[in-house]
């Protein structure tokens, strides 16, 4: 993201934040002569209900208001009521009328067929029409409120020096790149500048509950922002935050959890005694199961279940559903996995917690790993660190490897050090890569974030060409350490794994380059344009297609068109037998140690993901068939 962008989406957000945006517009709703005064009549109707009030004369009413919905209130200071003549569901399948009970209210602005029942205190807020207010504890406000925004969090090291200033709208993207540009004082005080000027237009003198928001069974909420319809329910704690929702990304905190200073963005869901400090949940992220998420920017669809997140930028779909630690981790590019046990927070040197960890995208870190700090995995997208593996502090350059504890004693080698497989993903578990591709795409429900599913993008594929050429200009030794073949961190690398890699490497850089090409002919064709094989010998302006020609004409310059294509099925048709025969291994071992594994377990030939990749390698060499067909004697010529 650059510089620009950054700039562009804080001001964005200054000019339509949900938080300047819907005080300034409910505030206006209740102005004018609308609004009536108390009278002697109408005093003593409420009075008659059982309402209380200290002066009568502070009090104003919407017109057609009925005092009958009004019963054992007390009212303090300024307060502004709506028009109440509906029905409420207070619970699933449970409606009382609107209307006010049983509540102390001081300095409110209440709006149309809103109810509020049995609310020890609501003091300084306003509640938007429709909005659900039952069995709660004091809500309240204390200006200026700033609904925890304007904080800045110690993301990526837990002692300070790539703090990120927070606002309701902040993105991932946004919060990688004021981290990582700490030499950029020029950029980092424009930033400030700008948040700044959010922060004063977000500064309120009372708190917010929006339209259809439902807020029951709650301890305390206090300095809160609580957007329309979101859901708020059993709360231990709501204090100095900004909970943003809408009707159709409806924002649920339920189930005794406890939030302070934080932002929960659209669409999430904190649940079941999650205590999140200090933090940004961004869109349909979620937290549940006693997690724990301290001074951390959690990304859209990533969630966080039992383990502990702290001083972290963790982005999109990382599943951490088990007991597990991560700190001081600079993840942006998320799509990863902490698994039950995994100790990644060795950021203490007894000396200060300040040191640092990047995974990479896609990184997978096993049950019971334990990494050590300093570590940089980002250049080495799509990884494994296997069950019970200790890593070193280190630097790994080949993407989707596998590191494993050594199989054996190596003389000369350090008995710390882990053997890595580069490409190992690739060559034994392209079944996860192409699954997860799709389960990106179908359980992403954020609308706005942008990111692409394909593993096998320019930026990987990249990784992987610089990957192989280091592995191809070493040679000459049964086992490399980091010494003989720089990127292979503190671990050791076999000669047979070295050659099988180049050969990994080289087959899906291909691949991935054929998948352009077979892309690119096609959105052609479809625009009626004529091609032939002088399409791998024109440049072009799609950035994309550039990339993956080039590497065509460098990889497969002998290949025409129809050769390419051909051999793209053939490819296809490897990867799906590949695919099957992975998830074959899982069956056999299964049988031969649960006695009933079979009945219990579809075989591999009717899983879902299966059945479609192999129907799609089935079906590949026919369009290429048609696709050349059609094209006639042009799809082999130059």
């Amino acid at each position: 993201m650059t510089k620009s962008e950054v700039y562009r989406a804080l001001r964005e957000a200054a000019r339509k934040s949900d938080l300047i945006v819907l005080p300034a517009r409910a505030m206006r709703l209740w102005v004018g002569d609308r609004l009536s005064p108390v009278n002697g009549e109408l005093r003593a109707a409420l009075e008659k209900n059982g309402n209380l009030c200290s002066d009568w004369d502070k009090v104003r009413v919407a017109s057609g208001f009925d005092s009958s919905r009004v019963r054992n209130c007390v009212f303090e200071g300024d307060v502004v009521l709506g028009r109440f003549d509906a029905a409420a569901e207070i619970l699933p399948g449970v409606t009382l009328p609107t209307g006010l009970s049983n509540s102390r209210i001081a300095n409110c602005v209440i709006g149309d067929n809103a109810l509020v029942s049995e609310t020890r205190l609501l003091a300084n807020v306003l509640v938007g029409k429709g909005a659900v207010l039952f069995a709660n504890g004091p809500i309240s406000a204390s200006p200026p409120c700033r609904f925890g925004v304007g904080r800045a969090l110690p993301v990526a090291v837990e002692t300070g020096g790539r703090e990120v200033g927070i606002y309701a709208e902040i993105t991932v993207d946004v919060a990688a790149r004021v981290a990582t540009s700490r030499g950029d004082l020029l950029f980092l005080d424009e930033y400030q500048r700008l948040l700044d000027a959010y922060v004063n237009k977000v500064r309120g003198e009372r708190g917010f509950i929006g339209d259809n928001a439902v807020v029951r069974n709650c301890q305390r909420i206090q300095d809160a922002f609580i957007g329309p319809h979101a859901l708020i329910d059993g709360l231990i704690l709501l204090e100095n935050s900004c909970v943003l929702s809408n009707e159709e990304e409806r924002t649920r905190l339920e189930g005794g959890a406890w939030v302070k200073d934080s932002v929960i963005q659209w669409g999430c869901h904190v649940d079941s005694m999650a205590i999140i400090h200090e933090s940004v949940l961004c869109e349909h992220s979620g937290a549940e199961r006693h997690a724990k998420v301290t001074t951390s920017i959690i990304g859209p669809n990533s969630h966080v279940g039992e383990g502990e997140v702290t001083a972290s930028l963790v982005g999109p779909f990382v599943g951490f559903h088990h007991q597990a630690l991560l700190i001081a981790a600079y993840w942006p590019e998320g799509k990863g996995n902490v698994a039950y046990g995994a100790n990644i927070g060795s950021n203490h040197t007894s000396r200060l917690p300040d040191q640092e960890i990047r995974p990479g995208e896609g990184n997978f870190f096993g049950l019971g790993t334990n990494i050590k700090f300093p570590s940089d995995f980002s250049r080495a997208p799509y990884s494994i660190i296997a069950t019970g593996a200790t890593t070193l502090p280190q630097k790994v350059l080949f993407p989707f490897s596998l590191i494993n504890t050594p199989a054996a004693r190596i003389e000369g080698i350090s008995p710390a050090y882990n053997e890595i497989i580069p490409g190992w993903v690739l060559a034994n578990n392209m079944y996860m890569v192409k699954r997860n591709e799709g389960k990106y795409i179908k359980r992403n429900k954020a609308r706005r974030l942008k990111f692409e599913a394909d593993a096998l993008r320019p930026e990987t594929v990249d990784m992987m060409l610089s990957g192989r050429d280091a592995l191809q200009k070493a040679s000459g030794k049964d086992v490399y350490t980091d010494a003989d073949l720089p990127g292979l961190g503190k671990n050791y690398l076999l000669e047979a794994n070295r050659k099988h890699a180049v050969e990994t490497y080289t087959f899906y850089v291909r691949y991935y380059a054929l998948k352009g090409l077979f892309r690119q002919v096609n959105q052609l064709r479809e625009q009626g344009i004529k091609v032939s094989s002088a399409l791998l010998k024109t440049k072009s302006s799609n950035k994309r297609w550039e990339h993956e020609r080039k590497i065509l004409r460098k990889e497969l310059p002998q290949n025409n068109l129809r050769q390419n294509l051909e051999l793209l099925a053939k490819m296809e048709e490897r990867i799906a037998r590949d695919i099957l025969e992975t998830k074959r291994k899982d069956d056999l071992r299964g049988a031969k140690i649960i006695e009933d594994y079979a009945e219990a377990h579809p075989p591999s030939e009717e899983d879902e993901f299966v059945k479609e990749t192999l129907r799609y390698a089935e079906e590949l060499p026919k369009k290429v068939g048609k696709l050349l067909r059609d094209m006639g004697s042009s799809g082999g010529s130059d």
